[in-house]
């Protein structure tokens, strides 16, 4: 019947929105490929990743793997016909919301892959919002065709079952980044509620990390935050570190949103420069006391590192993975009040609050991290399998 396949290696092309230098998106593919090696090693296999990339160079550079340009037909083919399969995930590929064309390319790379006899795995999407009804059998065609299938949240499953999947074949896992560890070495130093930050002789000065995003035209979400910022600035002092996950954008947000703050007493405001590698960014998160964030994955990164967090929402993805904590958003784009996320933020820097919080939601997050290497377990046994069927 055949044995162990122990040194066996797969090459596995990975498609998804990698190589634009958003911190969310390459977060995810360095949980892939972290997640991939892990579960290889301990299951006497080599994985050999190929990137479908917009910046193959920077790519392969940033995580030492074999990149292919996402754009050119040619090199996405060869990448494909080479590999013995291919994955299409994280994050939130098959939406609409964002541009008409984001369906029609990943469903098209997954239909290539299905039509070169390639097995297309599906991992921890988020799927929807799907406004345009006639990319429904997109959709469902690609996910009846693919050996394995898992979305994010229960949400995304109930969508893929409407437009006709069925439902059994659908495996509900976390976001991949829920397994993402901190940089090597860093572990030991980085300690969950905040890095050292005091005022000269004085007490140390709590951190608050901040995420946020343009969305509204108007900026009045913006101008919510800020406001909401400034009324917690000027009830106690802390530190306000902004953490841009997608370059420029984020940086020229925050910046903005710290010329609207005004006085705020004796706390602070910076923004932070991680660079482009995502355990950076996952390490300055672990060193805040508080995240108050619209970015899902510096939502995310605050689970994964237990730093309590106050979501502020503007797609039902926010709503979707407090919900799987237990949370609910502090408040919307569309409304925000002061005095209750000054009370909320105030009681999760008090030391007790902080502690309740965690001990609240622990189980949560650990449950969610031991899930997050599903995806990786399910493909990478998959793989073995059919070497051992066709001995």
């Amino acid at each position: 019947m055949g044995g162990p396949v122990y040194g066996q290696t797969f090459r596995l092309v990975v498609s998804g929105y990698y190589g634009f230098r958003n911190s969310g998106d390459e977060a995810v593919l360095k949980s892939i490929l972290f997640a991939l090696e892990l579960e290889a090693e301990r299951q006497g296999v080599r994985i050999e990743p190929v990137v479908l990339s917009i910046d193959p160079a920077w790519t392969a550079a940033m995580y030492g793997v074999e990149s292919a340009h996402r754009m050119r037909p040619m090199d996405v083919l060869r990448a494909i016909r080479g590999s013995d399969g291919l994955i299409s995930g994280g994050g939130s590929l098959l939406q609409d919301a964002t541009s008409a064309k984001t369906i029609p390319y990943y469903t098209g790379i997954l239909r290539l892959a299905q039509l070169l006899g390639k097995p297309t795995f599906i991992y921890s999407q988020g799927i929807g919002p799907v406004n345009r009804r006639w990319m429904n059998p997109l959709i469902r065609g690609v996910m009846k065709r693919s050996r394995y299938v898992s979305v994010r949240d229960a949400e995304s499953a109930a969508l893929l079952a409407r437009m006709g999947v069925d439902r059994g074949r659908i495996e509900v896992v976390p976001d991949p980044v829920m397994g993402l560890p901190l940089p090597e070495g860093a572990e030991a130093s980085a300690v969950a509620g905040g890095a050292p930050a005091a005022e000269p002789g004085g007490d140390r000065v709590p951190v608050v990390g901040v995420s946020l995003r343009g969305w509204r035209k108007d900026a009045s979400d913006l101008a919510r935050a800020a406001s909401a910022l400034a009324a917690l600035a000027r009830r106690r002092p802390v530190r306000l570190r902004f953490l841009p996950f997608h370059m420029p954008e984020d940086a020229a947000v925050s910046h903005a949103v710290m010329a609207r703050l005004g006085a705020i007493g004796a706390s602070t405001a910076e923004v932070a420069a991680p660079g482009d590698d995502p355990q950076q960014m996952l390490l300055e998160v672990s060193r805040c006391d508080l995240v108050f964030a619209m970015r899902l994955h510096a939502l995310i990164y605050a689970a994964n590192r237990q730093v309590p967090m106050l979501g502020l929402s503007y797609d039902p993805k926010i709503d979707r993975f407090l919900g799987r904590l237990g949370l609910t958003a502090i408040g919307t784009t569309e409304s925000l009040d002061d005095e209750a996320f000054a009370d909320a933020a105030e009681s999760l820097l008090d030391e007790a609050g902080a502690e309740a919080w965690r001990s609240r939601h622990r189980d949560a997050i650990l449950k969610l991290k031991d899930e997050a290497e599903r995806p990786a377990k399910q493909i990478v046994q998959y793989l073995r399998q059919k070497i051992v069927r066709s001995r």
